[in-house]
């Protein structure tokens, strides 16, 4: 395999030009963001990092090589207009799947690393998601290398029914597969996971981390209260209330994630 180097898409829009941050609302340049580990200088809101550039903030340079690159989803249950959304998904996104999986080192060790992509149908599992982070489970324990996953999802894909909810166990099975053979799994939870991805392998890590601010958890906070019928607490499914309930072991600020993950490494003699 060849060492695959681009690792951030392209983009020819002037690097100059100025976004709106959602939180502050103030106007910040897009090189500022970039240099700041997109995170806004202002008041420290979290922007959404593509799969690509969240890998290569997190690896070490030129060392990614890909996986699984040319696998794609289907209509397999002939699901009304899910082909026009697969197709908008690739234009808005630039991928061809909502996970990006392959074999990296960080801080010199040799990992195998998935991370998802919410602008592919919001980080949707289908089966082609659950297919790839098989592989790289399957591919890391034959040859005894942690995994490391970034994971950002609004939970199972719809469109593909139970074929999606059926790749909750199948991952997990490869998870476990990887435990027993005493293997490394650190899980790196970013804004929002949640859905069959929370259920299932996001929360299966050796070690679980999360980004600050992160939404955390199955069902929606509207469902919930409407299920309860009553007002959800401050700070409900955020990460830092996930982390007081024990089900997160440190929440980790994205500049510092990198250096933390080779800590965590070497501490495992990696």
């Amino acid at each position: 395999m060849k060492v695959n180097n681009e690792l951030e898409n392209t983009d020819n829009r002037p690097r100059s030009r100025k976004i709106t941050c959602k939180k502050c609302q103030n106007q910040v340049s897009v090189s500022k963001i970039r240099k700041n580990y997109f995170i806004c200088p202002e008041c420290g809101h979290y922007f959404p990092v593509r799969a690509r550039r969240r890998i290569l903030m997190l690896t070490d340079k030129r060392s990614f090589v890909e996986m699984d690159r040319d696998m794609e989803s289907r209509n397999i249950l002939s699901f009304p207009e899910y082909e026009d959304k697969l197709i908008a998904a690739k234009e808005k996104s630039r991928e061809k799947e909502a996970v990006i999986c392959g074999e990296a080192a960080i801080g010199g060790s040799r990992v195998c690393i998935f991370a998802m992509d919410g602008n592919f149908m919001m980080g949707s599992m289908g089966a082609v998601v659950g297919e790839k982070i098989t592989r790289l489970f399957e591919y890391a324990t034959r040859r005894g290398l942690p995994v490391i996953g970034v994971t950002v999802s609004g939970g199972a894909r719809m469109q593909e029914g139970m074929v999606s909810l059926m790749q909750m166990s199948k991952v997990s099975a490869a998870v476990k597969r990887h435990d027993k053979a005493g293997n490394l799994y650190i899980v790196l939870l970013t804004n929002p996971t949640t859905g069959g991805v929370d259920a299932s392998f996001a929360m299966l890590g050796d070690i679980t981390l999360a980004e600050p601010g992160a939404r955390v958890g199955f069902a929606g906070p509207r469902v919930i209260e409407k299920t309860l019928n009553q007002k959800l607490p401050d700070g409900f499914q955020k990460a830092e209330r996930v982390l007081e309930c024990g089900f997160i072991d440190e929440i980790v600020p994205r500049q510092e994630q990198k250096e933390y993950l080779e800590r965590i490494l070497k501490l495992h003699g990696f």
